[in-house]
């Protein structure tokens, strides 16, 4: 899905949403790739974009990686206006939307396509051909039809809405792991959907053992 200023999202038939069929996993995975894990910004990465950021990967391969930034909130938006910004839901109705979605958040998901949304949501729902399963219950949808779901609250029973994603070229973020850019971590879901987007960075490292007062730039991998 897309935030285009002038232009409305595409009015194509849906696809089949609900409890139906499965959808297939389509990402890549191996033993040496994160898909499924936690990114956690350390003192050593150079990209400022990225300071204190905690990423879920979505997904990993030779070809490169992508993830969604996942604690910090999108600017001067929120999800109701969102919704009705798209026409998802018409503006009468934004009280009844406040009390439904107020309480999700709206993410800078990352630096690439600030536009375009992505809801990472539990696998309690999907859109035929158009949800990835990523690991352990965790799916990312990017299409209109998932708001409709959830403002018609026929949605997943936990989602995020991020605008943008963060993505890295083959090797890239091999590389600045090594460079000690990153900790990746085992994720956990619980704090994917965390509304309280300032206290995931420290939960997760405290979740992993470290005591984010005693971070160095020579901090190594999980």
């Amino acid at each position: 899905m897309a935030l285009p200023p002038h232009r409305k999202p595409d009015s194509s038939p849906p696809a089949p949403a609900g409890k139906g069929v499965a959808p297939q996993r389509t990402s890549l995975s191996g033993p040496d790739y994160l898909d499924g894990q936690f990114l956690v910004a350390m003192p050593g990465m150079a990209d400022e974009r990225f300071a204190r950021s905690l990423i879920y990967v979505c997904a990993h391969s030779a070809d490169g990686a992508m993830g969604i930034i996942v604690n910090k909130a999108a600017t001067d938006i929120s999800m109701p206006d969102l919704l009705v910004q798209l026409d998802v839901a018409p503006e009468a109705d934004a009280i009844r939307l406040r009390e439904r979605v107020g309480h999700m958040p709206v993410l800078m998901g990352g630096p690439v396509e600030g536009r375009r949304g992505f809801v990472l949501h539990t696998d309690d729902f999907h859109i035929q051909q158009s949800t990835l399963i990523i690991d352990d219950g965790i799916c990312l949808t990017a299409t209109v039809e998932i708001l409709r779901a959830i403002a018609s609250g026929e949605g997943p029973a936990s989602a995020v809405l991020a605008l943008g994603y963060a993505g890295w070229q083959a090797g890239q973020l091999e590389s600045e792991i090594m460079a000690n850019g990153w900790l990746n971590c085992p994720a956990d879901p619980a704090l994917i959907f965390n509304a309280d987007l300032d206290a995931k960075y420290e939960l997760v490292l405290r979740a992993n053992g470290i005591d984010p007062a005693m971070l160095s730039m020579t901090a190594g991998r999980a």
